[in-house]
């Protein structure tokens, strides 16, 4: 919120999505001052929380940003607004991942950059912290709320997928932590990648994908 509440660029909405939190979240919220929109209840998890963010938003670029990640500094809606047009669907820049994701530090990290693809047949080539989206991309197309860790993947290869237009910017976005969902290499995580991968292509091809699926499981848990 601080990383928020200080962009030089303020016309913004912000709404907070609590998953009816019982760790002093929303007492913290009630302090916020009250440009900044909350709601707290009980959700099925990161992405029906995602899409009530959605329905609630009235800009027309949408931005997500987790509870472990932070902007990178003062200037990233200033900057990243100069590229928003009605012609493209994602503006793409890039993250640093560093574990220490409340400091704006960045000894020890690594710069990610995203991009659409098709290497996104293999793995999430954008990094969701790294991307604004335009709010029709949601139009008839809002996040799988039976996904639990892949349904910003199922979107961007859907994007590819449509020959959605992006546009790349030379722009660090966001520092994000290590410690999200999506950096636990359970296999929960890859019998999602496989699901969607066999959706929204041939379930024919099943086979391949579970045995790329099983090699990188096996490679992120040596």
């Amino acid at each position: 919120m601080d990383s928020i509440m200080n962009q030089s660029f303020t016309e913004y909405e912000v709404w907070i999505i609590d998953g009816n939190s019982t760790d002093g979240s929303k007492e913290y919220l009630k302090l916020l001052p009250s440009q900044y929109k909350w709601i707290s209840e009980n959700d099925t998890g990161i992405y029906e929380a995602m899409n009530k963010g959605i329905k609630r938003s009235k800009g027309d670029w949408l931005y997500f940003l987790g509870t472990d990640d932070v902007l990178y500094d003062t200037e990233v809606f200033s900057k990243a607004s100069k590229h928003f047009n009605s012609n493209d669907k994602v503006v793409l820049g890039s993250i640093v991942m560093n574990d220490q994701s409340n400091s704006l530090k960045t000894n020890n990290h690594r710069v990610l950059s995203s991009n659409l693809t098709r290497l996104l047949w293999f793995k999430n080539t954008v990094h969701h912290q790294g991307a604004f989206y335009h709010k029709n991309v949601f139009e008839n197309n809002m996040y799988d709320e039976s996904l639990k860790v892949l349904g910003d993947y199922k979107i961007n290869l859907k994007l590819f997928i449509e020959k959605k237009s992006f546009k790349k910017i030379d722009l660090i976005i966001a520092k994000c932590g290590n410690n999200g969902i999506s950096k636990k290499y359970n296999w929960s995580l890859y019998k999602e990648e496989i699901a969607i991968k066999s959706e929204l292509s041939s379930f024919v091809i099943r086979p391949f994908y579970l045995v790329i699926a099983f090699l990188k499981y096996c490679y992120k848990n040596r």
